[in-house]
């Protein structure tokens, strides 16, 4: 496994996955402000929780990203970019699961969308990460 292409990838994925968010809206999707709602559960004011959303965001996905990484060095898929569309898939589909126990235990929860609309979106950004993040690990080994 290489420690720093899977650094790299992971950073190129989620600021692709967060070029996606940001164009959500302009796409007929729901505003999905991941960084806001990761930042409020440490910070109370908007400021201070974007700029620490925006760094949990990054190493959250370094993380997801050296775990991709070992996976694929323990034989559980290839470094192609086929795995890298099922890792983004059942990632994504741990996030969705997720999603409702993190909003119990946050502490300010805010308002975020849901329906169909906004499972397809977080559905989609993580696909995306898994995409862009194996492309770039392939590129680099």
């Amino acid at each position: 496994m290489n420690f720093i292409a899977a650094i790299v990838a992971g950073l190129f994925g989620t600021l692709a996955m967060t070029l996606l968010m940001m164009l959500a809206p302009k796409m007929g999707m729901p505003k999905m402000d991941i960084m806001g709602l990761l930042g409020s559960m440490f910070a109370a004011d908007s400021g201070s929780a974007k700029k620490i959303g925006v760094i949990l965001h990054l190493m959250m996905g370094v993380i997801f990203a050296l775990i991709y990484a070992l996976l694929w060095q323990l034989g559980l898929g290839s470094i192609t970019w086929v795995w890298g569309l099922i890792f983004g898939l059942v990632h994504g589909l741990i996030v969705i699961m997720m999603m409702p126990v993190m909003m119990r235990m946050h502490p300010r929860p805010p308002a975020m969308a849901s329906g169909m609309a906004a499972l397809a979106g977080q559905m989609m950004g993580h696909l995306v990460f898994g995409l862009v993040m194996v492309l770039v690990y392939a590129a680099m080994i």
